[in-house]
């Protein structure tokens, strides 16, 4: 990599395009001066937003297409008349050519990925991708994956996305062995399904070194951060984090309506206003907004389609520290840390089903 962290940015996604874009830009920008970007999108509006803002017009080019692929586009539609065209594959393609070492787009989520998929392809020894979120808890952050690239996955692909979900966490938290957890409906051994109790005997058993696998965690541990990295199939994990995001909008709203009601909680909100700040901003949505596309061979960062340039901001730096801190180079390394992570604990999978 050189010095600067070069980001492609697909300047037409999302619900907003680059009138988000380009202010989330600047923001990362001014608490990341290395960073280069490449904004992917109509010139005639990207230009003068870009040029408005004298360090981001000097840190940025631009490459113009009038092709973008629509929020509701059907995945299979978008590559059809998007591939090769479209904002969101000339950034990914940007990613695959070394002109950049990261694309980052808060457009549609499953035209992303097949996108990714087919321009990017997959690391080797890695059958599916996944997303990988960051989640708020008790103890700081945790990493939870994957929440919604594919449906099901059996006990290798979920060991494959406990080696990812670890090499990022290694470059998040800082961490030699991140913890990781199979999540389950119960922590017994003889609970769950078997393609979850045959990835934990893999993982048990594999001898990785390069995480520290604790076993199954339930729903309750996410919250808590019992683990650094919570391993589940999309279904199930994109459940998990649509409901954690209803919940959290539930109780603001429950605590906004409480606050307003009589003249004495207005009288307590200011006395204990400070402490309500606090809270609103661990809540706050944007803090932690972007999910890595993980088993790439590239790095693809998926921002939420209606956030605002601070939210932006935030998914264009997780890009910068998953390129900067070489993501896949530790992807890599934890395939490698144990010679049964290219074809995962095949002994133990079999006593595991039996």
């Amino acid at each position: 990599m050189t010095d600067k962290v070069r980001i492609a940015l697909d300047a037409m996604g999302g619900d907003f395009g680059p009138e988000i874009v380009a202010p989330g830009a600047a923001i990362a920008l001014s608490r990341k001066p290395d960073m280069r970007f490449l904004f992917v999108g109509d010139e005639a509006r990207v230009r003068p937003l870009v040029d408005a803002d004298p360090k981001l017009k000097a840190a940025s080019e631009i490459l113009h297409t009038d092709v973008a692929v629509r929020m509701d586009d059907k995945p299979s539609v978008a590559l059809r008349q998007g591939r090769r065209r479209s904002s969101m594959w000339l950034a990914l393609e940007a990613v695959k050519a070394r002109e950049a070492d990261v694309a980052v787009s808060a457009g549609n989520t499953g035209a992303l990925m097949a996108m990714s998929r087919l321009c990017l392809k997959m690391l080797p020894d890695i059958e599916r991708p996944a997303i990988a979120a960051i989640w708020p808890t008790l103890r700081g952050e945790s990493i939870v994956l994957d929440v919604g690239a594919t449906i099901g996955a059996d006990a290798n692909q979920l060991v494959s996305f406990a080696v990812m979900g670890s090499a990022m966490a290694r470059i998040l938290f800082d961490i030699d062995r991140p913890t990781v957890g199979l999540l389950n409906i119960g922590v017994e051994e003889i609970k769950g399904v078997e393609e979850v109790k045959a990835a934990a005997a893999i993982l048990r058993e594999g001898g990785f070194t390069a995480l520290d696998f604790q076993g199954f965690v339930e729903g309750n541990d996410i919250g808590k951060g019992t683990v650094d990295v919570v391993v589940t199939e999309g279904f199930s994990g994109n459940i998990a984090l649509k409901t954690a995001e209803g919940t959290a909008r539930q109780i603001a709203e429950y605590l906004r309506d409480a606050l307003s009601r009589t003249l004495m909680s207005k009288i307590g909100y200011l006395l204990a206003r400070h402490a309500f700040d606090t809270l609103r901003d661990k809540m706050d949505p944007r803090k932690v907004n972007g999910g890595v596309f993980l088993g790439l061979d590239g790095v693809v960062i998926k921002s939420h389609g209606g956030t605002d340039a601070e939210g932006f901001a935030a998914a264009v730096e997780l890009g910068y520290d998953m390129a900067r801190y070489d993501l896949t180079k530790k992807i890599h390394e934890g395939l490698a840390s144990t010679g049964a992570a290219a074809t995962p604990g095949e002994t133990a999978l079999a006593e595991a089903v039996s």
